[in-house]
């Protein structure tokens, strides 16, 4: 049987190959501890320091800013609660955003318990924050301005350098979520003006469990994991040396060829547009129509049901729906409901999303698979 055609590579990527081949000594050979002082422990250790200068050359920071982390999860946990429990003296006020990934917006829930409040900001029918709207959200208690850098589900990518410059007018720490961006487009941090930056691997051929935040050097959130004195003092646990090299190498493959990489992408994303909403009357892309990440698709088609649609394609194509249908009602995502996307549109809505590995065959197939099914459930 052969295997269906993947394109939700926004949910996770494959290893890359070499990705596999780096990680394969630490598997097989240099099995030491980082920490130790012995010989068994140097080869680690010196590994998991390449790897930290491959994420900074990715990043464009110094090796001593990036953190190792068990994934983007993590480091969202500890840029957002770090930084206002090192600066709850000053305030107690956070501004995020109502398109952000669980991993931003119940962390910030979770602090209401402890006093702390946040604004949720609404965007605009592509997705897209406001900066002004930003600034109007500052308070005299603000210390935490959070807002991702690439929306998950439609792609939209957010004015960071424009809300960062804001936050430093202001004297206010800055965080994006990074996780969908990093690799498919530029995200040097001094280009987007951030104080703290989050990765996570698995969306960029690395292992599943491996992160890293980025931590801008005068900026000092306090621990979130506390223990050894691992990772300079800030995130204590033994280093996850297979995959830290893991994700080293995947950041070292990213910024070789980003751009050639970036326009294969968007290439292939136009042409399973084309395919789909160039046939099929009744769909609409949902994202920004410039700002929005080269390998993301967010398609809505009109009166359809996307848990119907994934059914009928599931053995052919492999994508995430943007709606769950059931007996009950329609649960639409957090996302496409703060987008204002109507429900008859909003409710039919797949998320497709390509990657390195995908092929102009593959789109093509896909495209049909799709088409077919949705006239099939139309008539």
């Amino acid at each position: 049987m052969n295997k269906p055609i993947y394109l939700d590579y926004n949910a996770t990527t494959p290893h890359a190959p070499e990705v596999i081949e780096a990680m394969r000594p630490y598997l097989e050979e240099h099995f030491g501890n980082p920490s130790s002082s012995h010989w068994y422990g140097s080869e680690p250790r010196r590994a998991v320091e390449e790897a930290r200068q491959q994420v900074a050359g990715l990043l464009g920071c110094a090796a001593r800013e990036v953190v190792f982390t068990s994934g983007g999860t993590e480091a969202n946990n500890h840029a957002i609660k770090g930084t206002v429990w090192a600066m709850r003296e000053r305030g107690t006020h956070i501004i995020t955003s109502a398109v952000e990934h669980p991993a931003v917006l119940e962390v910030c829930r979770s602090l209401a318990g402890f006093g702390f409040e946040t604004t949720v900001l609404r965007v605009d029918g592509e997705g897209l924050v406001d900066p002004a709207a930003v600034e109007e959200a500052i308070r005299p208690d603000t210390i935490l301005i959070t807002i991702m850098h690439a929306n998950n589900e439609v792609g939209t990518i957010q004015p960071i350098g424009d809300i960062a410059e804001i936050a430093r007018n202001q004297n206010i720490i800055f965080h994006t979520d990074a996780a969908q961006s990093v690799g498919k487009i530029p995200a040097a941090v001094d280009a987007l003006g951030v104080d703290m930056l989050s990765v996570a691997g698995h969306k960029l051929y690395a292992p599943k469990g491996i992160g890293a935040l980025y931590i801008r050097g005068p900026v000092k959130p306090a621990k979130f994991c506390h223990g050894a004195g691992q990772e300079r003092g800030r995130r204590a646990g033994t280093e996850n040396v297979t995959q830290i090299v893991g994700l080293g190498k995947a950041c070292e493959l990213a910024s070789l060829n980003l751009q050639e990489h970036l326009a294969e992408m968007r290439q292939l994303r136009d042409r399973l547009a084309d395919g789909l909403t160039g046939v099929l009357p009744g769909s609409r892309v949902n994202s920004h129509p410039v700002h929005r990440l080269p390998n993301t698709l967010s398609v809505s088609f009109r009166g359809m049901e996307a848990n119907r649609i994934i059914e009928r394609i599931g053995g052919e194509v492999a994508v995430s729906p943007g709606a769950a249908c059931h007996s009950g009602g329609v649960n639409i995502s957090h996302v496409l409901s703060a987008m204002g996307i109507p429900e008859e549109w909003a409710k039919g809505t797949v998320r497709f999303s390509v990657g390195r590995m995908t092929t102009v065959a593959e789109v093509d197939r896909a495209a049909q698979v799709v088409a077919a099914a949705v006239r099939e459930l139309r008539d």
